[in-house]
């Protein structure tokens, strides 16, 4: 008779030893960068969505010329 897991009985481990016998330190350096793997993925995932302000299109737009007087001026300046 087999119960479910939400009924008192253990789930199946996530992480599990196949060969040799690593300490409890070493399991949890283990898990510690693997957490911190994920994490890290995560967190590229979600910043890859919106691109950066420094690639934005209307920072590579220059504002039109408009002649008249002191235009000449005007064209050399930055924004």
């Amino acid at each position: 008779m087999s119960e479910r897991a939400g009924s008192g009985e253990q789930a199946e481990p996530l992480v599990r030893v196949v060969k040799g016998e690593p300490t409890d330190e070493e399991l949890a350096a283990l898990t510690a960068v693997v957490s911190a793997k994920a994490a890290a993925a995560a967190s590229a995932d979600t910043e890859s969505e919106q691109p950066s302000t420094w690639a934005a299109y209307w920072r590579t737009v220059r504002t039109p010329l408009r002649p008249g007087p002191g235009a000449w001026r005007a064209s050399a300046l930055p924004r």
